[in-house]
Parts: structure tokens; C-alpha cells; sequence
């Protein structure tokens, strides 16, 4: 078979917003990339749960505020039952508590509803992928919440961490998100990730959050 008529695999997602007039067009939009296909659109955390048992599915989007059982616990049981199925929020919320109390929850990724929908769906495979994605607007109150509140002790990192990787490691800390870092450094967002991800796992790093904390403990941010 010609890798021209290979079938692309597609990421089963759900699409979780109590607004039909929300979730509806969500799904319809997103169902037109050819790499994803929207497997259910619920209106709740119990819907959720549900559509995730009934599976297969790689990542769900998920609004906050809902009725029933809101996103940010049904994150929290995603995350504990079904660790293979990524969660990105994408809710009208970006406040300190909400992001806080979703990425501790277990959320991968984290946008705003001015998203636009090639952002939602980079979101979608960068999360099914294993990576971490935050709109800019989230990341720059997540930095701020973490240099304000947080106390950070003074953390040295591992001695094999590269230059390269010490410098993505300082733009992250800045707020960078993968594509400016990718146009600082003059490289591809491919290996803006391939760097991350190292970098993650040297430093035993366990989310985008985590990371600016270790910016700060190291005087990098």
C-alpha cells in the first residue's frame, strides 16, 4: 500500500460542554480534520465517565463549569481510572484557581474559548502525544501565580541537562509556549518537543506547571 492511500489513524475524542450551541458546532468543526473523529458530545462529568467506559477514546475536552459533575473532578477520575486518556480544558475560565485546581487534577492541556480551532486541535495531538499545551493567556498567569504564591526552594538541575535543553528549559519559564520558543531558538516545534521531552524526563519534570517551578528554583525565570 502507497503511504499516499494509507488511512491517517484518527484520535477518537469527546467534546464535553453543558451549551449545546457550544459543544454541537465544537464537534461538527473538529470532525473535519481528517486525523480526528468526535466519538460522543456530552453535557457533563457523569457523560463523560461514561463515553470514556464505552471507549475507545484518546482525549477529552472539557469544559469546567458543568452540572452533575463539573470537569475538574471528572478530570480527577480520568486521571486515577483511565490515565491513557488525555484531558484538555477548554472553558470561558482562566483564573487562577480553575487552571490550578485542573492541571493538579491531572489536565494536559489548558485553553480559553478564544482558542481558535486549529489551536484546539494542535492542543488535541499534542496531548494525545504526551505533551502539555497552555493558550499564552493561561501560561502567563500560571508564571505569575508561581512566582507570587508559590515558594520555591533553590533546586539545582541534573548535571547531564544540555545547554539546549537548559535554555528551553528558561524560555518556559518565561511563558513561552512550543512555537516562539521554536522561532527564539530558530529550530522546528518538532524539536522544541524532542527537547522537552528530554529535558522532562533528565529532570524528572512532570508537566509544563512543574517546569516553570524548576525555571525559578534554578534562577532561570
Amino acid at each position: 500500500m502507497s503511504e499516499s492511500t494509507q488511512a491517517v489513524r484518527r484520535l477518537k475524542v469527546v467534546v464535553a460542554d453543558d451549551q449545546a450551541a457550544v459543544r454541537e458546532p465544537l464537534a461538527a468543526v473538529l470532525g473535519m480534520s481528517e486525523d480526528i473523529e468526535v466519538v460522543a458530545a456530552v453535557a457533563d462529568g457523569t457523560e463523560v465517565l461514561a463515553a470514556v467506559a464505552a471507549g475507545p477514546v484518546d482525549v477529552v475536552l472539557m469544559d469546567l463549569r458543568m452540572p452533575v459533575m463539573d470537569g475538574t473532578e471528572a478530570t480527577r477520575r480520568l486521571t486515577e481510572d483511565h490515565p491513557e486518556v488525555a484531558v484538555v480544558v477548554l472553558t470561558t475560565f482562566a483564573d487562577d484557581d480553575s487552571i490550578l485546581a485542573a492541571l493538579s487534577a491531572g489536565a494536559r492541556g489548558y485553553l480559553t474559548k478564544n482558542a481558535g480551532r486549529q489551536d484546539i486541535a494542535r492542543a488535541i495531538r499534542a496531548a494525545a502525544a504526551g505533551q502539555s499545551v497552555l493558550d499564552r493567556e493561561v501560561q502567563d498567569r500560571l508564571l505569575a501565580t508561581v512566582r507570587t504564591k508559590t515558594p520555591v526552594p533553590a533546586q539545582p538541575l541534573p548535571r547531564d541537562i544540555t545547554p539546549r535543553e537548559r535554555e528551553v528549559l528558561t524560555l518556559i519559564g518565561q511563558g513561552l509556549p512550543n512555537r516562539a520558543i521554536a522561532e527564539k531558538l530558530f529550530v522546528s516545534e518538532a524539536t522544541v518537543k524532542t527537547h522537552i521531552n528530554n529535558l522532562f524526563a533528565k529532570a524528572d519534570i512532570k508537566d509544563r506547571a512543574d517546569a516553570v517551578r524548576r525555571a525559578i528554583a534554578a534562577g532561570l525565570a
